[in-house]
């Protein structure tokens, strides 16, 4: 079982650089998208009814491009929640969640606490919120997580630590959080294969941050222990260009 989550940055615009081909050739049984900053009816119209997928939007409620998130999957889900019931986030369009028989599967965009930590209050209600959030779900079944945290969890998670302590996605608020989450019962799957630092998944379009590798990893695939014996491999795809995020993919034992 495949799934790709991919930070966008514009859904239409990576629609117009290939990102049909994209999905058609990585061939995966999950597309979790993030920061599409389209509503469903605005979408380019290759993005509608591609053969041999069903696909869900949650968009933010402002008119223009703001966030948002879309999965696709081969197989329709038992069932469909957008949002987490609180109506400042859900406002946003910053989270779905698809049953399936075996598992929860939550495609999920952070905020980002912002460039003068302007949405940090607000940032670590949603980090609060979201735990709660997982803990009454995975009372009924295991969860599949992935999505952009906005958050680097560890020194080794970005470029340069020093300059970036107490800033956005590096603030103690938010990397206490993200630990405390996976000390509930979480796992990182990309650090049960890559322990190295170096490996990241957002780069800046400033300073020519890619080519430098001055990065951040703040995309994650997430799952509740009771799926650790069917994680399979997890890495990045950090070939593919056009958004400054890189993709990155789950393998499972097929659970569905």
């Amino acid at each position: 079982m495949k799934l790709i989550a991919w930070n966008v940055n514009g859904i239409n615009a990576r629609a117009e650089k290939g990102l049909i081909d994209f999905i058609h050739e990585k061939d995966a049984d999950f597309y979790l998208f993030q920061e599409i900053r389209t509503k469903k009816k605005n979408a380019n119209s290759n993005l509608l009814d591609l053969d041999g997928y069903h696909d869900y939007w949650f968009s933010s409620e402002k008119k223009m491009g703001y966030s948002g998130v879309t999965t696709y999957c081969n197989k329709e889900p038992l069932s469909l929640q957008k949002g987490m019931g609180i109506e400042q986030f859900d406002r946003e369009g910053r989270l779905m969640t698809l049953e399936f028989e075996r598992f929860y599967l939550i495609n999920v965009y952070f905020p980002n606490a912002g460039t003068e930590l302007e949405r940090l209050e607000f940032k670590t209600w949603f980090n609060k919120e979201f735990l709660n959030f997982c803990e009454k779900l995975r009372k009924d079944k295991p969860l599949l997580i992935g999505g952009d945290f906005n958050v680097a969890h560890t020194e080794k998670d970005l470029a340069e630590p020093e300059k970036n302590q107490q800033n956005a996605g590096f603030t103690i608020e938010e990397t206490e959080w993200f630990s405390r989450f996976l000390r509930k019962g979480y796992i990182d799957t990309f650090r049960e294969f890559e322990q190295e630092g170096g490996k990241y998944t957002y780069w800046s379009y400033q300073f020519n941050s890619r080519e430098k590798n001055l990065g951040w990893r703040i995309d994650y695939f997430i799952v509740s222990d009771e799926l650790e014996d069917k994680i399979h491999d997890s890495y990045r795809l950090a070939d593919v260009k056009g958004s400054d995020h890189c993709p990155i993919c789950l393998k499972m034992k097929n659970l569905l």
